[in-house]
């Protein structure tokens, strides 16, 4: 009998899109990664290794991924709510749409629900003992910044239902709709000035971006072997390109497509429709070479390499910040040097450095990994408003937690979410009382 990865593997039916999961994996890998070589990290704090040296920012038009994590999102949700639909017997979608929820989101918010909990609890800790200063305090604002990414995949889900039906109904035209609502957003935030509706953004633009993924599931992005599968690809691509070219070149967009220290006008916190058309030339991209991806995955040991991976991926995003930290406030405590970032010295202790968070990431990925392992699912039955409630109620716990961190806990620091301010203790409640609803609506009588 093989390793459970290995049966997996080798279990995988021949109609499965391999590329899709290495899509997955790999965007998220370019996250980390990301962030790893980003941090500029002194022992007055953290900066931006991008605003200490703006001739790399370019590079994040390669490692700005996180459109083709949503990209792929789309297609896989398209094909499990179909799948749920197909399955159901005589009775409402109401029921298929909880259970539809509870199945997305258990791999999701069952590792993140762990890494809230045990974190928050370390929090607690750390400042009833009168620490929380230095690079501790900055950790514990910094580890929960990329629960936003869970926050605005949630509501993807979320809105999965609705918008596959305005694909069926209208193709190209839902994303068309989409896209022009956010370039609208645009208009309104920089031509005329009116306040607060750039959030809109948040929606749209990821929205816009999850619906090519619905494209893609009905083959609608150029399917088939020969020169014609790839015209239309193509033309995301280049189209992408050249207008995010042009929005950066002529409009008050910055060249950065990931958020930067001080800047007046950010293109991911809101999104803006030149992130759009990046994410448009991504996903271009990546369809192109969809063709030798699958080859090379049709080889046993590259495709083991990718279900592998794909077990263990949300862990490692959840948990990588706290690796990179880690291994800084180790170097801290030990008394080694912390070069100014971007010098010769600097660039030289990057690999190693590298090299022992990956280490660090890997004890924590053993540690919390069970959690990322998928539940028996009840699949026809459920309650679809309390499952709306819950995934409501997680997401703005997400988000507001993303935002006020984990420090200042006994100070009651709090943040601004939707003009409302919001405590970490707040927003752990809520995530909590709303991951309990989905779970509670979305378990139902149904087959196991």
């Amino acid at each position: 009998m093989g390793s459970p990865v290995r049966v997996l593997a080798e279990a995988t039916p021949v109609t499965r899109d391999r590329y899709v999961d290495l899509l997955r994996v790999a965007s998220l890998a370019a996250v980390v990664l990301g962030h790893w070589l980003m941090a500029a990290v002194t022992p007055d704090g953290v900066g931006n290794l991008l605003a200490v040296v703006p001739a790399l920012q370019p590079l994040t038009w390669l490692l700005q991924v996180m459109p083709v994590f949503f990209f792929v999102g789309g297609f896989a949700h398209a094909l499990s709510y179909r799948s749920l639909l197909r399955k159901r017997p005589e009775g409402s979608t109401e029921s298929v749409y909880a259970a539809f929820l509870r199945a997305r989101l258990q791999r999701l918010l069952r590792p993140t629900m762990v890494f809230v909990l045990v974190w928050g609890a370390a929090a607690l800790l750390i400042q009833l003992l009168g620490g929380g200063g230095g690079l501790t305090g900055v950790t514990l604002r910094l580890v929960t910044q990329p629960l936003w990414f869970i926050g605005i995949y949630l509501a993807m889900v979320a809105f999965t239902p609705p918008l596959l039906r305005l694909h069926e109904r209208f193709g190209w035209g839902a994303f068309a709709g989409l896209a022009g609502a956010a370039a609208a957003v645009d208009v309104l935030r920089f031509a005329a000035g009116v306040p607060y509706v750039e959030f809109l953004n948040f929606a749209f633009v990821w929205l816009a971006v999850h619906q090519l993924g619905f494209l893609r599931a009905d083959g609608r992005l150029g399917v088939g072997p020969g020169l014609s599968a790839l015209r239309r690809p193509a033309l995301l691509a280049g189209g992408g390109l050249v207008a995010a070219v042009a929005l950066v070149a002529f409009g008050p967009y910055p060249l950065s497509m990931v958020g930067m220290p001080g800047e007046k006008v950010s293109n991911m916190a809101p999104p803006t429709l030149a992130l759009l058309c990046h994410g448009l030339w991504l996903v271009g991209a990546v369809e192109l070479l969809r063709a030798p991806a699958a080859r090379l995955l049709a080889r046993p040991r590259a495709w083991r390499t990718v279900v592998a991976a794909n077990g263990v991926a949300m862990t490692a995003f959840l948990w990588h910040l706290t690796a990179m930290l880690g291994v800084y406030g180790a170097m801290l405590a030990l008394d080694v040097p912390l070069p100014e970032p971007a010098t010769a010295a600097w660039w030289a202790q990057t690999p190693l450095r590298l090299a022992v968070a990956a280490a660090l990431a890997a004890v924590l990925v053993a540690a919390f990994r069970t959690f990322e392992r998928p539940a028996p699912t009840a699949v026809l039955q459920g309650h679809g408003p309390l499952a709306a409630l819950g995934a409501a109620l997680t997401l703005l716990g997400v988000l507001g937690l993303s935002m006020v961190g984990f420090a200042g806990l006994l100070e009651g620091r709090t943040a601004l979410l939707i003009a409302i301010p919001v405590t970490a203790p707040a927003a752990v409640a809520m995530t909590l009382c709303g991951w309990l609803l989905v779970e509670r609506a979305g378990r139902g009588r149904g087959v196991r």
